[in-house]
């Protein structure tokens, strides 16, 4: 499985890259902050919302420390999705959040 750290994946949001975040943590989870434009999909629907997914595009999964997002990037692979875990998840974040 591929992974970034927290800071690498603030470093391409500050470079202007374009990413597709999901945050698989729980609604009272997310209420605490979440990165900028991240879409959330608690980990438990992930099988459920596929449909919302393009496998032509690359998903950085993130939750509260990567043990979380690393099941969800373990379901999605098997699936056929390009996924990158963010190791040490929000815990490890410094950037902004909404």
């Amino acid at each position: 499985m591929k992974q970034l750290t927290a800071k690498e994946v603030e470093t391409l949001l500050n470079e202007g890259k374009q990413l597709n975040i999901i945050d698989v943590r729980e609604v009272d989870e997310i209420g605490e902050g979440k990165i900028p434009g991240a879409i959330h999909i608690p980990l438990g629907l992930v099988e459920f919302r596929l449909h919302e997914l393009d496998k032509a595009k690359e998903y950085i999964m993130v939750c509260r420390s990567g043990g979380r997002s690393g099941r969800a990037s373990q379901i999605l692979e098997s699936r056929g999705y390009k996924v990158i875990n963010m190791a040490g998840g929000m815990l490890d974040w410094e950037g902004k959040v909404e």
